[in-house]
């Protein structure tokens, strides 16, 4: 891949001051860690982001799109290819009576205040959640004993080809997290979702207590992708990795949560391989302690 001679075609379909060079991922990642982009372009609207797919996908140039990056750990290696980020430009809200229609780059969490303010209930669950809308639907995102699943309609996406395609929620493989769209290569391009009428106060309530809950058990205030491990059938990820005497455990500047065992963090400093070697080593331990392999629950990219 001729950087420059992309990062040139790039300027045809959106601003130079949107496309970047090397850009370090740490920026753009909740991890705060990871190595850099060859080509990383934040198109400003949809018309720009399918222009820049069609692109990329001509030239066969390996591409990632990210949201906000809030469940991806990019490894030091950085990725060899064009990360296309989608935010500010693509986080439009229409909502008409019960019915949200929204872009993908739309903060979850602001969406879930959105709703509350118009007193729409079904998504308090996802007022602490700090992914993108898109990256939500991508993953079935969830919290709480709730899933993005519940409330959806629909998705638009765009595939290989270029053709526009919208599905009926059912028809979007949403699992536990898990959708279609991690297997299909489809980009989200547009949401619908259905909520229920309720009290204002009685949202806000919720909302209320969902954040109190997040604060006083999880470490927020530390840099992290969330919840590491998928949740294994029959058990918690973060009880298995405390009972395996794992809680507090640090390789380099990334610790298994003293807080949420459930949880790696960046203690400061940490690498993506200090976060990679700690989590091999978690689940080394724990498989060896209780017989369960835990699976990462955040997406792992590049080199």
């Amino acid at each position: 891949m001729n950087i420059q001679e992309i990062k040139e075609q790039l300027f045809y379909y959106t601003d130079e001051d949107r496309v970047a060079e090397y850009e370090p991922m740490d920026l753009h990642t909740s991890f705060r860690c990871g190595g850099a982009a060859d080509l990383f372009v934040t198109p400003g609207s949809l018309g720009e982001l399918m222009n820049v797919l069609d692109l990329v996908r001509t030239k066969n140039i390996p591409y990632l799109v990210l949201g906000n990056g809030s469940n991806v750990l990019f490894k030091d290696g950085g990725y060899h290819g064009v990360v296309i980020r989608i935010g500010e430009g693509m986080d439009r809200v229409r909502i008409e009576g019960q019915t949200v229609f929204a872009e993908p780059g739309v903060s979850l969490a602001k969406l879930a205040k959105m709703a509350a303010e118009e007193g729409l209930s079904g998504l308090e669950f996802a007022c602490g959640i700090p992914g993108s809308l898109g990256g939500a639907v991508f993953m079935n995102a969830g919290a709480y004993d709730h899933e993005l699943k519940e409330v959806l309609l629909s998705v638009s996406s765009i595939n290989h080809l270029g053709m526009i395609k919208d599905r009926k929620a059912e028809d979007c493989g949403l699992g536990y997290r898990h959708s279609i769209f991690m297997e299909n290569g489809e980009v989200i391009l547009g949401v619908k979702l259905f909520l229920k009428p309720d009290s204002r106060m009685d949202i806000s309530d919720r909302m209320k207590e969902y954040t109190l809950r997040r604060n006083s058990k999880q470490p927020v205030h530390l840099p992290s992708a969330g919840s590491f491990f998928k949740r294994p059938e029959g058990h918690f990820a973060g009880k298995l990795i405390e009972d395996a005497g794992l809680k507090g455990l640090q390789i380099g500047g990334a610790q298994v949560s003293p807080m949420h065992a459930g949880f790696i963090v960046n203690n400061g400093g940490a690498t993506a391989t200090d976060v990679l070697d700690l989590m091999r080593v978690v689940q080394e331990t724990v498989l060896d302690k209780s017989g369960v392999m835990l699976e990462p629950e955040v997406r792992i990219v590049g080199e």
